[in-house]
């Protein structure tokens, strides 16, 4: 726009667009007599310069400020001024130049608005009166002193007999801020915009709805416009005076309607009650929207490049789409260049479907483990690709901090019960690089649910994470940062969780009652009276055993897998996984990790791990499914006692019959061919009488260790023993970073203090213990690796002298039985301790099945069939093994067997002591 310019007598006569000063200025209170006016912008758009004039002979009641009260009717006097003039162009024509207020030139005069004469105007509606002049009175001056004369009859104005109606108008913020915004918080109000301080800092006066009047600070909410130089002299930032001049057009001395949000308080910083600490009474700002007709100038500010976003306000603007706006705004400008983005980087127009290294932006998956308050991993939909994921913009507690650990663990929570086996729409929004000690990390929103909800916004919402503040232009950031920092807001405001202020204590160490048998054994009865037991899967250890809590009595338990044998994976870099060892511990990982799950517990074993079965979703049993996956098989001995062993055994078919895994090379015709080889034998093995003595008994899973007497291996170890003894009496040197493995054969104390030879079944570097094999005598026990040494070379070459055995053609009653105790007794009294004749009746691979006989018996020395396995029986504590698959070959003897049966239920010996409980043949 171009300035006009009119020559009349001696006085210059200009066109400007106005606007009034607002009373805080230090160029002077204006009020109902006198106008600021200001020009066209520059040819380049640069802000007009001001300038004030005062209206000649006119007076008008002056405004008040915070160290004095309006005169009387002064704001209606400014208000018919105001509604006349502000935003018309005037005619003004200039009688006396006033000294300049800082660098303001200051005129006394005349002005026109379309032909109006403003100084009649406001003598005719008595908002103001005639100075009093000492010169003779032109015709000018009487008419207007007949117009001041016709209001003051009218009771105009300043005029009214009854005075102004009564009001009280604060020029100071309110004294108790927060109480002022609580009872006004989001709630319209009529208001006046007085000063424009920067783009985006007004003085607004709220016309309060009891007609009161209260001049507040407000800064625009969602937007931060570049500072204006308030003093003379002082630099404003770039940008700044644009951004004032934009808002000033637009607002100053309009009516607007305002809501308050906030005070200038930062979102709460977790841990601490109310962020970087409490507002003060008087706060120096309100934060809040300030509404044009036309719309709400913060966005037509970022439209055209003046201010920035400002993302911590988020909270306040995203529930009612404001963010959203003011985001389409800056994506605008950006893309202009305009302003304060003139060198910004160009926005991305639209999400391409992969990331810079070419990974897949958005997939289907399940989610399969809860890292962190944080971090998930997941596994894509129609394939094995496992991605672990950092939620984006989003920070969970750390477990490792005392104040944080409480939360830490409800977040985790949190996500498990939400996330874990279900299918989830994972959005890869950037990827972090590597950083110091952080690896790459891919970060996703995670969305769940029919209604796709971003479950970081749940998290953040409950008040169990925050928001990662990024930097001002990162772009690297989740797609629903605003509704992020909302729901912090919301958790802020309502004290949830990290916000509380609340020193929480983490929960405590759960007790591990898995840690020895001794202390497992206890819990044994009521886990069987309980039958199924609710637990977690907190941790896979390996194919077929699982780490499980019971959150109801804070307590972890190890559970194997009865019934069934999974192959092992290598726990540390020395050892070598079976075959498919590492396939069954993946399977069982992404099936059953952290999920909720019941077990039963059949019995302990030696190192304290309950031996049962997992079930997940009530009915889907975990060792039937890794049989039927072919990464495990039956382990017939322990499964034939289970109700459900024939799930087992068909799983198993079904699985060699498709070749999974274990069984891909399975050749059911060998398997047929060695099945069959038995029943062509012509008759049972032949007799093979040795000396021997029971040297240890196991109780929970019945077993036995034989010795093999009047060989020169028994000689050799008495001799061995004695040397070994004395070789332990003196420093044996222990290798510097000796560590006992799997497999090894080892020097290791007893709780008698001595020291045996022996073989490690399995070592625990965390508990420093031993899992260990006494390979002469046959006894298991956990030795501290303090009581381990390596086994010195002189003794490794006599073979270990103790020989795994089973009974031969029985089995003891079922160890949930109430006479299982008996059995195992009764056992012990007949044979334990005491040098035996055995026949070797049939050998599985090392395990001999023994025909156990007391040489002492004179029975013994008449009927060849007599032995310890039928006394068993006549007790009644013992029955015949029916899957005994040599059986039919000893048909004399099993009629013996059959008869010791028979006699046990007449004499109601053992457990056929209220009848016959035996199943039909």
């Amino acid at each position: 726009m171009s300035m006009k310019a009119i020559v009349k007598s001696d006085y210059l006569v200009r066109h400007y667009y106005v606007t009034v000063l607002d009373n805080m200025q230090p160029i002077g209170v204006i009020s109902g007599d006198s106008l600021v006016l200001r020009g066209r912008p520059g040819p380049q758009g640069q802000p007009p310069k001001e300038r004030v004039l005062h209206l000649a002979d006119v007076s008008a009641p002056r405004m008040g400020s915070s160290s004095r009260e309006d005169e009387l009717w002064a704001f209606e006097s400014r208000e018919f001024l105001r509604s006349l003039a502000v935003g018309k162009e005037i005619s003004f024509t200039s009688t006396h130049s006033l000294p300049p207020n800082e660098d303001v030139p200051r005129d006394l005069g005349s002005a026109e608005i379309g032909g109006l004469d403003l100084a009649s105007e406001i003598l005719k509606n008595g908002w103001g009166k005639i100075k009093e002049s000492k010169r003779d009175p032109t015709e000018e001056d009487l008419r207007k002193r007949e117009l001041e004369n016709e209001a003051k009859a009218a009771g105009l104005g300043v005029w009214n007999p009854h005075g102004p109606k009564a009001r009280a108008t604060h020029y100071t913020m309110p004294t108790d801020s927060q109480a002022f915004l609580s009872e006004y918080k989001g709630k319209p109000l009529d208001a006046i915009v007085e000063q424009v301080r920067d783009g985006s800092t007004l003085r607004v006066r709220l016309l309060l709805p009891e007609g009161d009047h209260q001049l507040v600070n407000i800064a625009l909410a969602g937007v931060r416009a570049a500072r204006a130089s308030t003093k003379q002299g002082e630099p404003s930032e770039p940008w700044g005076e644009e951004a004032k001049f934009f808002t000033e057009s637009r607002l100053l001395q309009r009516p607007v309607r305002v809501q308050l949000l906030s005070l200038p308080t930062s979102t709460a910083t977790p841990f601490q009650p109310n962020g970087s600490g409490s507002a003060p009474a008087t706060a120096s700002l309100f934060i809040g929207t300030v509404l044009h007709p036309a719309g709400n100038v913060a966005e037509f500010l970022v439209a055209a490049g003046l201010a920035r976003v400002v993302d911590w306000h988020a909270g306040m603007l995203a529930a009612g789409g404001g963010m959203e706006r003011l985001r389409s705004a800056e994506k605008s400008a950006k893309e202009k260049r305009l302003c304060l983005y003139a060198s910004a980087a160009q926005p991305s127009t639209s999400k391409s479907s992969t990331v810079a290294n070419g990974q897949t932006r958005s997939f289907e998956a399940t989610v399969i483990r809860i890292w962190s308050g944080d971090q998930i991993s997941v596994v894509e939909k129609g394939s094995s690709k496992e991605h672990r994921l950092q939620l984006s913009s989003t920070r969970g507690p750390k477990l490792s901090d005392p104040k944080q650990g409480f939360y830490a663990q409800e977040a985790r929570e949190f996500l498990r019960k939400k996330l874990i086996g279900k299918p989830v729409k994972c959005t890869i929004d950037f990827v972090r690089p590597k950083e110091g000690e952080y690896d790459e990390r891919e970060c996703a929103t995670v969305r769940f649910g029919n209604q796709n909800v971003n479950v970081a916004v749940q998290l953040i919402e409950k008040g169990l994470a925050s928001v990662v503040r990024h930097k001002r232009d990162d772009e690297d950031r989740s797609p629903d940062y605003d509704s992020l920092m909302a729901a912090e807001a919301a958790a802020a405001a309502e004290s949830r969780g990290i916000h509380s202020g609340k020193d929480v204590p983490p929960l405590k160490q759960s007790l591990n009652i898995s840690e020895s048998s001794t202390r497992a054994t206890p819990f044994l009865n009521g886990f069987k009276r309980l039958g199924r037991v609710p637990a977690v899967v907190e941790y896979v250890a390996a194919g077929s055993r699982f780490k499980l809590l019971l959150p109801k009595d804070n307590q972890t338990l190890t559970l194997v897998l009865g019934g069934i044998r999974a192959p092992r994976t290598a726990r540390n870099p020395s050892e070598k996984s079976e075959p498919f060892g590492p396939e069954a511990f993946e399977f069982a990982t992404k099936k059953y990790m952290q999920r909720d799950a019941e077990f039963e517990v059949e019995s302990v074993d030696k190192s304290g791990g309950f031996i049962g079965s997992l079930y997940l979703n009530k009915t889907e049993n975990a060792a039937v499914v890794l049989v039927k996956e072919g990464l495990a098989s039956v382990h017939s001995y322990s499964a034939d006692s289970l109700s459900w062993s024939k799930q087992l055994y068909d799983a198993e078919s079904e699985a060699k019959s498709a070749k999974r895994n274990l069984w891909q090379d399975y050749d059911e015709s060998a398997e047929k061919a060695a099945e069959v080889a038995p029943e062509v034998e012509a008759g049972p093995m032949k007799s093979k009488y040795i000396d021997i003595i029971i040297s240890d008994v196991r109780t929970t899973n019945f077993g036995f260790s034989v010795q093999i007497l009047n060989t020169e291996g028994i000689a050799s170890l008495e001799k061995l023993m004695r040397d070994f003894s004395l070789h332990h009496q003196g420093a044996v040197t222990v290798p510097a970073g000796f560590t006992p493995k799997s497999g090894d054969l080892v020097s290791a104390k007893f709780s008698d203090g001595a020291w045996y030879r022996a073989k490690i079944r399995r070592a625990s570097p965390i508990k420093k213990e031993a899992e260990v094999t006494f390979i002469d005598y046959g006894n298991q026990d956990s030795v501290a690796f303090k009581d381990i040494r390596p086994l010195a070379s002189q003794f490794r070459s006599l073979p270990g002298q103790a020989r795994e055995a089973r009974l031969s053609f029985i089995k003891l009653v079922d160890p949930e039985s109430e006479y299982y105790a008996e059995a195992i007794d009764r056992f012990r009294q007949l044979c334990e301790g005491r040098k035996l004749v055995a026949n070797i009746d049939a050998q599985e691979g090392p395990l001999l099945h023994l025909r156990l006989i007391d040489p002492q018996n004179p029975q013994s020395a008449t009927d060849p069939y007599e032995c310890l396995n039928a006394e068993l029986l006549r007790d009644g504590v013992a029955t015949i093994d029916r899957k005994c698959n040599y059986l039919s070959a000893y048909p004399q003897l099993l009629r013996k067997l059959k008869d010791s049966v028979l006699e046990a239920k007449k004499d109601r010996a053992g457990m056929f002591e209220f009848g016959d409980v035996e199943e039909d043949d």
